[in-house]
């Protein structure tokens, strides 16, 4: 395509109100319970008139870091072929080398990357998905009826009982009390009350040590689990690598993990049976990509952390074993929904992420900035 190049870069930082306080994944007592998340927007323009949305997000800390980081960047992106994705992205990336390859620096690329997908996919006139090359039109979800292992079992349990009334096909519990007993008996009643064919997910939230892990998840083996997620810190490699060969429950890991390479040395150790990468913490869908390719090639399961509108593309367009979070607190920000049937998500058929900020999302936008090429 001639001359063909981005000349306007729209920045914006909202920061989204939860309905309800949600868990966090640090150790206990090392951060309050979430109330609120912090989204970077970028939205590009071309010369013939296209555009592509994308985001990034930081939770507890890290919005306007992520905002500033990128406000410095978009200038670099004016002028730019749209099409060249990959050159793009390590362009950007090079550029602030000093703030490193991973963290805050590549996830305020990450809207920018995303971004240029969505726009890659609108031109093309087909959903993201299918322009990655689908292996599935829908992709299994999961609901977690709380990100907090303190909430009452009853809330707990009504939760989950109205998201599979809903549609979603499996539940995860989040666990790490002090008092591992309790949460053995919150697991047993949830599997009671939702029977044995109901898929059950369990996710520790970095909380055990290594003993406790090996002790808890040789109890946890009778609840038949699809997955056991983070029992460790995500950092222990070795640690998750030694539980996964011990156990026959399957263990999930790296949703807090920021680049390839970090995913890569987990994959490699054997550390988990399903990977669980986020699109925006490591970096946008260009690093996703070999994630998951590299995913594929240890034969591993993929479960994609966080905002559905994005990572439904994303595990539709992996070859084995995919689920995706079904969160729905991001629904404000859009015009859109996502639809879910027989306990999957389903791919939109909408052009690119076929997604559009809200009026809503508007009145919660803090800044925004508009980069235009000059005449």
């Amino acid at each position: 395509m001639p001359d063909d190049r981005i000349d306007r870069v729209r920045l914006s930082l909202a920061f989204l109100p939860l309905a309800a306080p949600a868990g966090g994944k640090a150790p206990a007592g090392h951060r309050p319970p979430l109330t609120e998340v912090a989204f970077l927007f970028a939205e590009l323009g071309t010369v013939d008139g296209g555009s592509g949305l994308g985001f990034s997000h930081a939770m507890h800390a890290g919005g306007p870091a992520l905002y500033a980081h990128a406000k410095e960047l978009a200038p670099r992106l004016l002028g730019e072929d749209p099409n060249d994705i990959g050159r793009v992205w390590e362009k950007l990336v090079s550029s602030a080398a000093s703030a490193g390859r991973a963290g805050l620096a590549t996830q305020a690329v990450a809207a920018v990357d995303v971004a240029l997908w969505d726009l890659k996919a609108r031109r093309a006139n087909l959903p993201l998905a299918k322009l990655l090359g689908a292996y599935r039109r829908a992709v299994p979800c999961f609901h977690t009826p709380s990100g907090l292992p303190t909430t009452p079992l009853p809330e707990v349990v009504d939760s989950a009982q109205r998201a599979l009334a809903r549609g979603v096909g499996g539940i995860k519990v989040t666990v790490g009390q002090p008092d591992v007993a309790a949460d053995l008996e919150r697991l047993r009643v949830v599997r009671d009350r939702l029977g044995d064919g109901v898929p059950l997910m369990v996710d520790a939230n970095q909380q055990w040590d290594r003993a406790t892990a090996l002790r808890v998840g040789r109890v946890l083996e009778r609840l038949n689990l699809v997955w056991l997620e983070e029992p460790l810190d995500v950092h222990d490699v070795d640690g998750h690598a030694a539980l996964a060969g011990a156990l026959d429950t399957p263990v999930g890991a790296g949703e807090l993990l920021t680049s390839v390479d970090e995913h890569g040395r987990l994959m490699a150790a054997g550390g988990c049976d399903h990977v669980q990468p986020d699109a925006p913490r490591v970096g946008g869908i260009t690093p996703f990509l070999r994630i998951m390719a590299l995913a594929d090639q240890h034969g591993l399961g993929l479960v994609t952390h966080f905002a559905p509108e994005l990572h439904v593309h994303l595990a539709a367009a992996y070859p084995r074993t995919a689920w995706v979070e079904h969160v729905d607190w991001l629904e404000p920000l859009f015009e859109e929904r996502l639809e879910i049937r027989a306990g999957r998500l389903v791919v939109p058929d909408r052009p690119g992420l076929g997604l559009t900020l809200s009026a809503q999302a508007a009145t919660w936008t803090t800044d925004r900035l508009e980069f235009t090429e000059t005449a």
